[in-house]
């Protein structure tokens, strides 16, 4: 698989950017860094020290992309600490971003060779959407577009109603559901499910001792203690390297269903929401046409093999 990851770079997003660097048989071809997580420029930081960490220095480009949504202002995230890596205060890599913007960088890359490069978004979806936006063949273009964000009709974790890669930029959610991608969505939901690291598995890895897993150690250090405020034990939840994962390696997915995804941008109450339905559910309902496949389940054993094989 050839790859490129679209990132607001902070926890689990860094053991993403692993997966795809260390697992066998993918190419990470470029990061491209979108608003999100934390502020901005930190977030690119955290990709490139990501980089530097997996012994990929030099050879996996950073581009710098949307610094806002492209209506609402930004709101940063709690989940991960100040840095977006529980405070690690990892060294200034050596590697520094391309100087060309991101959204020029993804159109270039994929529209070169049509059909060979999978995205995978795991952030705020305002990169894609804007170069949608500039280049519509994207669409088609892109071989398939692997997202993380949203929940299956259930609570989110930014609002009762909302996901918050959705919630930060509905609006652009929107355009790339609309844009005819090939899409295969992993939600916040799939990720209670299916993507926790409970006790004895955080026990496994860090008992490992490697420089990668010391870096899972150190940047999941705030999300546990999040976790634990919130669900009661020291669990760790992986929504993107989830994603990345069944990207990877699709034999992962256990349930999955072709559905119609729309995105609510007015709601007061329900911004970001993600509604995910059937085709038609009756005569008083209209015939959207199917946008997605929706992942219902994935492997967690199989998850949690690839995860240790990364940070070996």
């Amino acid at each position: 698989m050839r790859l490129i990851i679209d990132t607001d770079t902070a926890g689990d997003d860094t053991y993403s950017l692993l997966l795809a660097m260390r697992t066998p048989g993918s190419t990470l071809e470029a990061v491209t860094v979108c608003v999100g997580n934390v502020p901005f420029d930190q977030q690119v930081e955290n990709a490139l020290a990501t980089i530097e960490a997996a012994g990929f220095s030099g050879r996996v480009p950073v581009y710098c992309g949307a610094r806002r949504p492209m209506v609402k202002p930004w709101e940063a995230s709690t989940m991960h600490g100040n840095d977006g890596m529980s405070g690690a205060n990892f060294p200034i890599a050596r590697q520094r971003p391309e100087t060309m913007h991101a959204v020029d960088a993804i159109i270039e890359r994929v529209m070169a060779e049509p059909g060979e490069i999978d995205i995978l978004a795991q952030a705020p979806l305002t990169n894609i959407a804007l170069a949608v936006m500039k280049e519509p063949r994207i669409a088609q273009a892109v071989r398939h577009l692997w997202i993380m964000g949203g929940t299956d009709n259930s609570v989110g974790n930014i609002t009762p109603c909302a996901e918050y890669n959705f919630f930060i930029d509905p609006e652009a959610a929107r355009i790339v559901f609309e844009a005819g991608f090939n899409i295969t969505l992993s939600t916040w939901t799939l990720t209670l499910k299916s993507s926790v690291f409970e006790t004895e598995q955080l026990d496994e890895i860090f008992a490992m001792k490697t420089p990668l897993s010391e870096f899972y150690r150190k940047v999941s250090a705030v999300p546990r203690q999040m976790a634990q405020a919130r669900y009661g034990r020291p669990m760790s939840t992986h929504p993107d390297s989830l994603t990345c994962a069944c990207a990877l390696n699709p034999a992962l997915i256990e349930a999955s269903r072709e559905a119609v995804v729309r995105i609510e941008t007015a709601g007061e109450i329900t911004r970001g929401f993600s509604a995910i339905h059937p085709p038609a559910l009756g005569n008083r309902w209209p015939d959207y046409t199917v946008n997605a496949r929706v992942i219902e389940r994935a492997s967690n054993d199989g998850f949690f093999r690839m995860m240790k094989q990364a940070l070996a």
